[in-house]
């Protein structure tokens, strides 16, 4: 799959847009098992993360894609379980600055060692 597939380019530079059209790509069945459980979510997320990071993203350029990616998730999917729920909570609850902490956290939560 070529580079202008994907929500994060080599630059680091977010395609917002292309965050419903990868979303879609998933199949409805695995979309549903990530969205659903929070371990599974977390999962893709840390495969996402070791991806970008792979392509040599910094940890800023990590942190800005995930505030991207987590603003189009507050904005257009409901929570499906009780973590997505406090995340979502957090996430509007938050300023600008806070946010872009909360997002360097959860770069850091998904790279994380899982129980």
């Amino acid at each position: 799959m070529s580079e202008h597939n994907h929500v994060v380019s080599k630059d680091g530079s977010v395609a917002i847009e292309m965050v419903k059209e990868t979303l879609n790509r998933i199949e409805p069945g695995q979309r549903e098992e990530i969205l659903n459980d929070f371990d599974a979510f977390r999962n893709y997320l840390r495969k996402r993360v070791e991806l970008a990071r792979k392509i040599g993203l910094s940890e800023a350029q990590l942190a800005q894609a995930a505030e991207k990616v987590a603003d189009y998730l507050a904005a257009y999917e409901e929570p499906r379980n009780s973590e997505e729920k406090l995340l979502l909570e957090l996430w509007k609850t938050g300023s600008k600055e806070e946010r872009a902490k909360f997002a360097s956290m959860l770069v850091r939560l998904a790279l994380s060692e899982t129980d």
